[in-house]
């Protein structure tokens, strides 16, 4: 396996691995307070982008990652965006016995 291919490869783990734990900190603790819904909106734009170059180049070492990262950033927004009731509601589902 080449540099190259080793160095995406770890790239595309670490990114897909970097939105895991505010995703499952917000599941488990059931709120977003102090998470910016902007900042995840411009994540899914930005990772929208990728995902579509990635279909326009047919390269699924682009495509796979940024559409994982895609889903757990929207993921995210999703629960951003929803009343903390709701927010309360998807992480029961998700998780019914939280630590906290």
């Amino acid at each position: 396996m080449s540099t190259a291919t080793w160095i995406g490869s770890l790239a595309a783990i670490i990114s897909v691995a970097s939105f895991t734990p505010q995703a499952w900190k917000i599941i488990k603790e059931r709120h977003t307070e102090g998470l910016s819904a902007f900042t995840y909106a411009l994540a899914c734009v930005g990772f929208t982008l990728w995902v579509s170059y990635g279909v326009l180049r047919g390269d699924w070492a682009i495509i796979v990652p940024n559409s994982i990262c895609l889903l757990l950033a929207a993921f995210i927004l999703l629960l951003i965006l929803l009343p903390e009731q709701k927010t309360e509601q998807v992480a029961r589902a998700v998780d019914p016995a939280p630590d906290a």
